[in-house]
């Protein structure tokens, strides 16, 4: 089985792309819920639905986030009604929550209600979140610090990033499903998606159970590179490395994850980085990266799996 980490726009696209070359019996996607967060009343988990979303074939692919057809009649009441429309649920994706926020208030974990929900939507794969424990991204700015979604979507990623935290981290747990995973012995390799290092795949990493068992396990950590050029594709990873003194580059990321992953995939934007990477040690891979639909994906996500089992 291949365990892949992902969060975001970038990490749905390779954990579809996954799924197109691996059966669901190989293949598990662990999301962060560091972005988790309660909005007008409903328990809102943004990557873990552009996750299931994208496996559903019902995402809207142009915003990268949300479902396709989406209609807004709910966020346009709230919004004659006085109230904050700065986060905006589409009707469709509203659905989804409401019923989340009332399997979670009814005491079922986050796991289970995430397989359910997927299963509904035809999803074959094992979409699984870090935890079933609330863990939340926190931003440590020049404004003060931010709930994730407040600097994110709200201000927009205006501030200047001085640090992250992931409130929770320290206790929680990985959810049952994912914890008899890492102690099967059947995890042939990891896959780091192209996701933000430090708003998506750390927060997963900082679940200690988590991030123990990656350091000791021994099984191979392929990462493909989230920036090409020295540019983010999308979000804001290039404007946070800048402000945290990080080498915006594939380098610069490289260098973020050290010794953790063996071998990198880079774009061939990137093929003059190569010897800069492998100087850090692991082995380097280049090849088209940029995901512009899901045959590519598919296309880097076979790349991605024979490097794993070479």
């Amino acid at each position: 089985m291949i365990l892949a980490l992902a969060g975001g726009v970038g990490g749905a696209k390779l954990a579809e792309g996954l799924a197109a070359v691996l059966p669901p019996d190989e293949l598990a996607i662990v999301v962060n819920t560091g972005d988790d967060f309660e909005h007008l009343g409903v328990h809102v988990s943004p990557d873990l639905d552009t996750v299931m979303y994208t496996l559903a074939g019902i995402n809207n692919r142009a915003n990268g986030w949300g479902r396709a057809d989406e209609t807004w009649n709910f966020i346009e009441a709230v919004g004659q009604l006085g109230g904050e429309t700065w986060f905006r649920l589409g009707d469709r994706d509203l659905a989804t929550n409401l019923l989340r926020t009332n399997a979670l208030a009814s005491g079922r974990p986050l796991a289970d209600v995430t397989h359910e929900l997927a299963t509904r939507l035809r999803v074959r794969h094992r979409i699984l979140p870090m935890s079933d424990d609330p863990v939340r991204t926190f931003v440590h700015t020049d404004r003060g610090r931010l709930a994730f979604q407040e600097y994110f979507v709200r201000l927009r990623c205006e501030p200047r990033v001085v640090t992250l935290e992931y409130a929770g981290a320290a206790t929680a747990r990985p959810p049952a499903a994912l914890a008899a995973i890492l102690a099967s012995g059947r995890v042939e390799g990891v896959v780091l998606c192209p996701s933000n290092p430090w708003l998506s795949i750390a927060p997963i990493l900082a679940v200690p159970a988590i991030g123990a068992w990656l350091a000791s396990s021994g099984v191979p950590v392929v990462a493909v590179s989230p920036i090409i050029g020295g540019r983010a594709v999308k979000g804001p990873a290039a404007k946070i490395m800048a402000e945290l003194g990080a080498d915006v580059s594939c380098v610069g990321v490289a260098d973020h994850y050290g010794a953790l992953v063996g071998t990198w995939i880079v774009d061939t934007a990137d093929e003059a980085e190569v010897g800069r990477i492998a100087a850090l040690g692991p082995a380097v891979v280049v090849t088209d990266t940029l995901m512009t639909g899901p045959e590519v994906a598919a296309r880097l996500a076979g790349r991605v799996v024979a490097a794993l089992r070479d």
